[in-house]
């Protein structure tokens, strides 16, 4: 829809120009705000984004409201519908005529916490069974490490990293987090070992030592040998939130070598 001022587009394989149809007519999208006519019913919405897909059945409209669970609204107005529904009636025209391509921005907004289950099945579904691609923007990053699996993070407007399950998994740093009722003797122990640890606020300790990470159960051997058995031992991974920041930086510049 805006004209680029330099480069070059392709989706679904088809260059994209200013004023082409292809490929649109196999790409469903539902972006930042979910519009709807408001005087207008939920079925009456899906029926007339129906008629904007050439050659899609009648009986798509009642397969998309069952499938969104807006059985119980598809008679009500759009304009009453709560902010949750009226996402499900976006994501129901986003779906009705069976896209190749999906491209959603935050599509559990406004959802209560069954909803954003239920549409994360669904993506999920969508992708795995019926090899749909889905096109997902979002600041929920808790939501996006549960769906995707290739990650690409924007940060001032420009894309600065991206990667797949693999190199998102190779990227986050890992530590080994230890809980023991004696913590300075534990400390102690590991540390005439040669496993430096990290005095936590939580009164936990962190090792980062990479014999640590691979071997924990060396670790609880050695401590419960030593007298001191660790009351809680697990490998904790960072999460997608606290790789983003490091990576930014906390107070927004970018790290440059993060890694």
């Amino acid at each position: 829809m805006i004209k680029p001022t330099s480069g070059s587009a392709t989706v679904l394989g088809q260059r994209v120009r200013l004023g082409s149809r292809e490929p649109w007519a196999g790409v469903g999208y539902l972006v930042e705000t979910p519009h709807a006519y408001p005087e207008l019913t939920v079925q009456e919405n899906l029926e007339v984004a129906r008629r904007l897909h050439p050659g899609t059945p009648r009986q798509a409209v009642n397969q998309v409201i069952e499938r969104l669970g807006l059985g119980a609204s598809a008679r009500r107005r759009a304009g009453v519908l709560s902010l949750g529904n009226l996402q499900r009636l976006g994501l129901a025209k986003a779906l009705l005529h069976h896209p190749r391509l999906i491209l959603l921005d935050e599509p559990a907004n406004g959802l209560d916490p069954a909803g954003i289950v239920d549409i994360r099945e669904l993506l999920l579904e969508l992708t795995r069974q019926e090899g749909m691609t889905v096109f997902m923007s979002s600041h929920i990053l808790a939501e996006v490490a549960r769906l995707a699996n290739r990650i690409g993070i924007i940060h001032a407007g420009r894309l600065i990293r991206e990667m797949d399950e693999a190199g998102l998994e190779h990227a986050r740093h890992r530590r080994l987090m230890l809980r023991a009722r004696d913590i300075e003797q534990a400390r102690q122990v590991l540390s005439a070992a040669g496993y430096p640890s990290e005095s936590l606020a939580d009164g936990r300790l962190a090792l980062n030592h990479s014999a640590a990470l691979d071997r924990p159960d060396d670790i609880a051997s050695l401590l419960v040998e030593a007298g001191t058995p660790p009351t809680e031992l697990l490998v904790e991974q960072e999460g997608l939130e606290d790789y983003f920041l490091r990576l930014v930086g906390v107070n927004g510049d970018k790290n440059e070598n993060p890694l």
